[in-house]
């Protein structure tokens, strides 16, 4: 009998309570992973945790707020010592987001979305990057966003938010290049740093909301459809690193089918 494909393997997920992060800490459970779940408060946190792990042994809630230093320098610690060893992938999927327009856009805001956006991703990263290079192996994987994009012009073409989501998008430009820069200083270690992108938006309640129906359905994913293209990326080869993908893109060219979030085909 094959083993689940993440067996005997720890992993970490930020914003996991809800959306994304809750879908990826389901998939990554239900393929054999221990899993610790990050999220700022308790709501849903230990209701999903529980939903996945019944015996609590294998999926354990860790409430934290990223934006707060001394908080987020104890995660990696406590998952090691809830999960029993070492992380072998970190899935950084919390974000924060404020559109406003730029000429007004508040200090106090600008730096709360790069505390969440990039530092913390970044702390997480350096948290667990010795373990896995001593194991040789690892996977980090940072979710990003399509907003990291220039725009052309002028003319400028912009989406229903206008040049609002700008300092969101610079935030996830930030990471983009940081995801670069660790993959290239990490080569020939054996972890692998990568970034992956929805190609809009991806169909969660939180989402839907946000762009207040604005996006028509083709610029819409599926919830599984990302989830999957982060996963491949939580067990990808050693030669693909540094790369800042596109979800959809990411299916089609590796032709990977979709599942179910519990593992199972659509």
């Amino acid at each position: 009998m094959t083993a689940p494909r993440f067996a005997g393997r720890r992993a970490l997920v930020t914003g996991a309570s809800r959306g994304i992060g809750a879908g990826i800490a389901e998939r990554l459970a239900a393929e054999g992973a221990a899993v610790a779940l990050v999220a700022r408060s308790d709501d849903q946190l230990s209701d999903l945790a529980a939903r996945l792990d019944p015996d609590g042994r294998q999926v354990i809630p860790l409430v934290a707020d990223l934006a707060d230093e001394a908080a987020r320098a104890r995660i990696v610690p406590e998952a090691v010592d809830a999960l029993g060893g070492p992380i072998d992938v970190l899935v950084n999927n919390a974000a924060a987001g404020t559109f406003l327009p730029i000429v007004d856009f508040p200090l106090k805001r600008r730096r709360l979305i790069f505390e969440i956006n990039v530092h913390a991703p970044l702390d997480l990263a350096q948290a667990v990057i010795p373990a896995m290079r001593e194991a040789g192996a690892g996977w980090i994987v940072n979710l990003s966003s399509a907003t990291a994009r220039h725009w052309d012009g002028p003319p400028f073409k912009l989406g229903p938010n206008g040049a609002a989501i700008a300092v969101y998008g610079a935030s996830k430009a930030a990471l983009d290049r940081i995801t670069n820069g660790l993959a290239a200083e990490l080569q020939g270690t054996g972890v692998r740093v990568n970034t992956v992108q929805p190609r809009a938006a991806v169909a969660t309640d939180n989402a839907l909301a946000m762009t207040r129906n604005t996006l028509r359905p083709d610029q819409l994913e599926s919830l599984e459809e990302m989830v999957e293209a982060v996963v491949a990326l939580c067990d990808c080869p050693e030669d693909v690193t540094g790369k800042v993908l596109v979800s959809l893109d990411l299916l089609r060219d590796w032709s990977l089918p979709v599942h179910n979030l519990d593992g199972t085909p659509r």
